[in-house]
Formats: C-alpha cells, structure tokens, sequence
C-alpha cells in the first residue's frame, strides 16, 4: 500500500534535506528512493568514531507506513551487524523512537543519527539480540573483536581481526559453509570445538 499524497510530499521534503545537509562528521552518507519508491528508502550511515564499527559502511532498509508521520518508520539493518540492540539475524534493532517514543516532528534525518548513535552506545539491558548482550556483558573485548571482525567483513571496515579470519578460514577447509560458520563462531564465542558441535551434530 503506497503511502498518501501528504507522506509523499513529506518524504520528498525529507530526502531533499539530507541530500543538502552537511552530514559527513555525523556519519549520514545518503538517503535515497529505493526502484523510485517513496514508501521503501535506503539509508546510508558511517559507524561512528572510537567504536568497533568505526569505517564501516551500513545500509538501513527503510520502509514508510501509509500513516506517516504519525507513525514510525519500519527501520532495520541490510548489513549485518554485531550489536546488542540489532539482531544479527535480521537486521532488526531496538530503539525507543522507532516504537513507543516516535513523534510525528521526527524526521528519516533524525532517525539514522539515532542509529549510528546506538552503535556507538549500545544499551546491553534492553537488549534486541540476547547472545550478542550477554557476550557484551560478560567478555566485552571478545564483544570489541567479533564487532570489529563483522564490521570488516560486512560493512567494509578497514579493521583487521587476523586470528577470527584464520578460524573462519579453518572450519571452510573443513567442508562448511563460511557465512554459517561466521554466525555460528560468533554466537559460540569464537570456541572452534562449539562451533563444530552445532554446524555437525553427532
């Protein structure tokens, strides 16, 4: 369903202020019509400084309700990320102003400032993805490592984790696939013998 004239022309509006805005110390690469549509957006953002995620590059898919501005938009990760707040089998991520705490003057700008400023602080007790909290709180510079490690292979990032890559690289030589075998060496804590169990049940 294609969002009313009203939301059209308040997207139009929206798109032309990012495009003129200086956002570049602020991370916000683009925001554009995805095929033309107005209703499905793509939202690119820079992971912020001093962060794992730092250089990485990551898409947000950006779906518009008919109802907007009155209600949120549909916002979740298209590249995969490491994050206590997005789940890193969807993309989804927890974030108050996408739910109960959306207000109509919010504006697409806002909300990936929002975004990248949840990167950089996670909040592990609201947690979207319950490994990826439990990792932050209990081994934070493993959490740092395997952050690093998605945003390098993911999100372009130019961090180099070399001793996750040769474990991935281990278990590939193995026969597995080597996008199961990132997933489930992260969500194992990166214990080779863990991850062999859940990709090869006996």
């Amino acid at each position: 369903m294609s969002a009313p004239n009203m939301a059209f022309n308040r997207i139009q509006r929206e798109l032309a202020e990012v495009a003129k805005a200086s956002d570049a110390e602020k991370g916000i690469v683009s925001l554009e019509a995805k095929d033309g549509r107005l209703d499905h957006l793509t939202g690119v953002i820079k992971g912020p400084p001093s962060s794992p995620y730092e250089g990485g590059t990551y898409v947000l898919d950006i779906k518009i309700p008919p109802e907007y501005p009155f209600k949120p938009p549909e916002v979740k990760f298209a590249t995969k990320v490491w994050h206590p707040n997005v789940s890193s089998v969807t993309g989804a991520i927890c974030l108050d102003i996408l739910r109960t705490n959306w207000a109509a003057a919010m504006t697409l700008r806002t909300v990936m400032i929002s975004i990248q400023a949840l990167l950089g602080s996670p909040v592990a007790d609201d947690p979207q993805d319950a490994v990826v909290a439990s990792q932050f709180k209990t081994n934070r510079s493993l959490f740092d490592s395997t952050a690093k490690y998605w945003a390098t292979t993911y999100a372009d990032a130019p961090s180099e984790v070399p001793e996750m890559k040769e474990k991935v690289a281990q278990m590939v030589a193995m026969g597995f696939n080597e996008s199961d075998v990132r997933d489930t060496l992260s969500w194992s804590g990166w214990d080779v013998a863990k991850a062999l169990e859940k990709l090869a049940p006996e």
